[in-house]
């Protein structure tokens, strides 16, 4: 195969997703080479259909690591209550965190032309930084930045000195902020409050818009093992309204079942009828939600939501959310989105408000 001029390293499926949608938006005629990370998401059979995929050359499976990992870095990550010595110690982490991600990186980095990062907050980020070598960084998810802006929330205090720091090369700060940081990707830049010089604004409307039948076709045959077998799950009795839920990894296990028990039993009424309740279930959500709900049609985790507007003729009347943007949905008359309001009621504010505390 020819070599490729530049990869994607993805750490969930809505992150392929976007991989995916950039290849179908460049279309010069190449391949891009796809990382797939390990530390926060199994890929499954994932990894072999995207090897058959004609958007990439080489697919390279990603075994990263968290800090907790190494009892060095965990030592590093200690508090000693001095500023100096709390900043010195996270030099010494960045620089650490690099050198135990060298040696899990599948492929040489340095011999691609351009480097898409999702969630560059995790090692891979780290790694670029110290070596010096320059990547694109891309929103983790859409319009996460404005909903938490991870960057100044992890570094509250002494924010500007920090940002100068990493601007220096000293230490690492996602979103942007990193010295070999090229530019951030977003879907829209009037909707964040602490903008970045170099953030570049690509709406995921430009990138969908733009979909041919035969595009449409090849994400639903990477991400869906079997459609004939969803489409037949997704259908449902024609004189029941539906409900579509969202799940996600909200809170302890047990917090979690309150939540999702509680949205059911406050949506579930549709124009004066009981709708047939359908839970999409978030790939690192692991409640048990078809013990829970045995009643529910239950989608697992291992395609992205998005995936559901590609099927024709597929719309639910009601689809709620707790934080998952909805923006780029089509396949729901009516869209619910809950926030911070409602997840006060479950667990304390400041846990969830990150964005009040910057």
């Amino acid at each position: 195969m020819a070599e490729s001029s530049r990869i994607y390293i993805c750490h969930t499926f809505y992150h392929v997703y976007i991989a995916c949608l950039k290849e179908f938006y460049i279309n010069d005629g190449s391949r891009a080479d796809l990382v797939l990370s390990k530390m926060s998401n199994r890929f499954g059979s994932m990894v072999e259909r995207a090897g058959k995929c004609p958007l990439f050359n080489e697919v390279y499976e990603f075994d990263e690591k968290e800090y907790t990992e190494f009892p060095d870095l965990v030592k590093l990550k200690e508090n000693t209550g001095n500023i100096v010595s709390n900043m010195l110690r996270r030099i010494r982490f960045c620089k650490k965190m690099a050198e135990h991600t060298r040696p899990l990186i599948p492929t040489d980095l340095k011999r691609y032309k351009d480097i898409y990062v999702f969630c560059d907050s995790d090692p891979i980020g780290y790694y670029l930084d110290h070596k010096k070598i320059p990547y694109h960084a891309v929103e983790d998810g859409l319009d996460c930045i404005a909903a938490y802006d991870t960057a100044r929330y992890d570094n509250r205090g002494a924010f500007r000195i920090k940002a100068l720091m990493a601007r220096l090369g000293l230490i690492h700060i996602q979103n942007g902020y990193g010295r070999y940081c090229i530019d951030m990707e977003v879907n829209d830049i009037s909707k964040l409050k602490y903008p970045t010089k170099n953030m570049v604004e690509l709406p995921r409307s430009t990138l969908t818009g733009r979909l041919t039948s035969s595009e449409k076709e090849i994400l639903l045959d990477l991400f869906i093992e079997n459609i004939s077998e969803l489409r037949k799950t997704l259908r449902t009795s024609p004189d029941a309204p539906t409900l579509l839920v969202l799940t996600e990894p909200l809170c302890d296990l047990e917090t979690r079942e309150r939540i999702f028990k509680d949205i059911i039993d406050t949506y579930h009424i549709i124009d004066s009828k009981e709708a047939t309740v359908i839970l999409k279930q978030h790939p690192r959500d692991l409640l048990d939600y078809k013990k829970l709900f045995p009643d529910a049609v239950l989608l697992d985790g291992t395609f992205p939501m998005e995936m559901l507007n590609f099927i024709d003729g597929l719309t639910f009347d009601r689809l709620v959310s707790v934080y998952t943007r909805l923006d780029a949905i089509s396949f729901a008359k009516e869209k619910i989105l809950l926030y911070d309001d409602f997840m006060d009621k479950y667990e304390a504010p400041e846990i969830h408000r990150q964005n009040e505390a910057i």
